[in-house]
């Protein structure tokens, strides 16, 4: 069950600026799930594969991809495909067809995907058949290489709605998501730096981006997990 309180005060944040902010204390009281849940959630991201489309040669990003038809509640995986973005929203990475690893169903049927899924069909208001896409991010940092969590800049997805979630956080420093308008100008800029803090974005009205992160200590491991669900109403 969804905290009311917050949930109301959602809805005015997203309809007025564009995007709404939930720090990761916020969002475990609305999602309602246990910290076991959250755990086994959160390791799926220790298996991720390669990204080996990345236009600009980079190695630093892992990822796996899922893709869902929602309808009155009712969510249902499809086959396996390929993600597509236009070069008119990704100029470094649009106009290819991008096949990464299937999310595990494992993690699909996890209660804090459930309930990520019941919180954004409510908050979006997805009256109708939405098509709906997951990405699993890890973003690595590594001597020699920074992680560019979004290599294309400031960008729209284009879809309708974005939902960003981090995962964790280990041993970087930067990841600053930066909020503006397709006009240019500059809404305000915030890191996610614990877990379950999020932001929800309307596509259409703004655009985001997330800066470099770098290794504290460079000889240690160091990465940025994400989660990003998207959502399209179809015709």
């Amino acid at each position: 069950m969804m905290d009311g309180s917050l949930f109301t005060d959602l809805q005015p944040q997203l309809a007025e600026k564009g995007y709404a902010r939930l720090c990761g204390q916020e969002s475990f009281a609305l999602l309602k799930t246990s910290p076991a849940e959250w755990c086994r959630f959160t390791r799926s991201w220790d298996d991720l594969g390669p990204d080996l489309y990345m236009a600009d040669g980079g190695r630093y990003r892992r990822r796996r991809h899922a893709t869902f038809r929602a309808e009155k509640g009712r969510l249902t995986r499809l086959p396996h495909q390929p993600h597509f973005q236009s070069r008119d929203y990704n100029p470094l990475n649009g106009d290819v067809q991008r096949w990464f690893d299937p999310v595990e169903q494992s993690t699909i049927d996890n209660d804090v995907m459930q309930a990520i899924f019941a919180f954004c069909a409510r908050i979006f208001n997805m009256a109708g058949p939405q098509h709906v896409e997951i990405h699993q991010f890890r973003i690595e940092a590594r001597a020699g290489e920074l992680g560019r969590p979004t290599p294309e800049g400031m960008h729209r997805d284009g879809v309708d709605r974005v939902f960003v979630m981090l995962i964790e956080r280990r041993n970087v420093r930067e990841g600053v998501t930066r909020i503006g308008t397709p006009q240019g100008q500059e809404l305000g800029e915030f890191a996610l730096a614990e877990p379950g803090d999020a932001v929800l974005i309307d596509d259409h009205r703004i655009l985001h981006g997330v800066t470099e992160i770098h290794a504290v200590d460079p000889e240690a491991p160091a990465w940025r997990d994400a989660l990003v669900v998207t959502f399209v109403a179809e015709p």
